[in-house]
């Protein structure tokens, strides 16, 4: 009779699973992002940058934002950076500094390193504040103001480097090879792939386009009309042309509010600095060369 019963049990639940509705493939979010593009509209993101070196695992930095959209995809946006460093490690470096005739550029390290920077873009221009940029800015100005939409900014280099949100291109391309999941995509695209394709790649201070190398792997989770609510990447920091070997990087990047009412302005005219003399004032004996801060 136990035998009976459990065949019965087996033969019922093969019917079920046999008659179960198949699950619809995921939309591709490709149109459905270029859908969004409408004046006065955005959407708001937060991510987490990783490094991996030596099966140690740290949290590098984490940004987040929002973006504004225009007819034809962003058009503004108003971002904030904060690198994971302990206050108290940064001091002691500055200490060191200190020992050395050197205590005005330890003060403006430990100022660079544990203050949030933000990188506002409005129209053809940028402008930053918070971390280097407030060790460095004179007390008459909070802003700087630099031409162009270029993504600077110290916390840039190691942000998202797939822009799926800005670059339909880049999102298209990541599409063709892309394999389907129960709730998005997946796959890879090498370095050389995207400089080609994505700007915002190719012009982000800290990237070496020439020396990159490697692959970028990604998994993309979209919502039921195919926004995007979460992208991982993972790849080696050769990736972005840089020389330490065994070093991963890994972006966890979340959307959210697609659609939401977004106004970004500019800071008051009073408060920003429209060249690099009018708004630094280097310490000591100007030790930091203005190559390294923008390029």
């Amino acid at each position: 009779m136990k035998r009976i019963v459990t065949g019965l049990a087996l033969a019922s639940a093969a019917t079920l699973i046999a008659a179960a509705p198949a699950q619809a493939a995921p939309v591709n979010p490709a149109a459905a992002v270029q859908k969004q593009y409408a004046a006065g509209k955005g959407v708001k993101f937060a991510e987490v940058v990783k490094m991996v070196y030596k099966g140690e695992r740290d949290i590098l930095l984490r940004r987040s934002g929002t973006l504004q959209f225009g007819s034809s995809g962003v058009v503004a946006s108003d971002i904030t950076g904060q690198l994971n460093i302990k206050r108290s490690d940064v001091e002691a470096l500055s200490d060191i500094l200190a020992d050395e005739d050197e205590p005005e550029l330890g003060e403006t390290l430990v100022t660079a390193l544990t203050t949030p920077e933000r990188i506002v873009t409005v129209g053809k221009s940028t402008y930053l504040t918070g971390g280097l940029w407030s060790a460095l800015l004179n007390s008459n100005k909070g802003w700087i103001k630099i031409p162009g939409t270029a993504p600077v900014g110290l916390t840039s280099t190691y942000s998202q480097p797939l822009n799926i949100v800005g670059e339909p291109a880049t999102l298209k391309t990541l599409m063709k090879g892309a394999k389907a999941t129960k709730d998005g995509f997946y796959g890879k695209i090498s370095a050389g792939e995207l400089s080609k394709v994505s700007p915002t790649f190719r012009n982000t201070p800290g990237i070496n386009v020439k020396k990159a190398k490697g692959a970028i792997s990604w998994k993309l989770s979209v919502d039921a009309k195919g926004l995007p609510v979460r992208l991982a990447s993972a790849f080696p920091s050769s990736v972005l042309g840089m020389t330490p070997k065994g070093v991963t990087i890994s972006v966890e990047t979340r959307y959210s509010d697609w659609g939401t009412p977004v106004t970004v302005t500019a800071p008051p005219e009073l408060e920003v600095a429209k060249t690099l003399e009018e708004a630094i004032d280097l310490p000591g004996p100007k030790s930091i060369p203005l190559s390294a801060i923008v390029h």
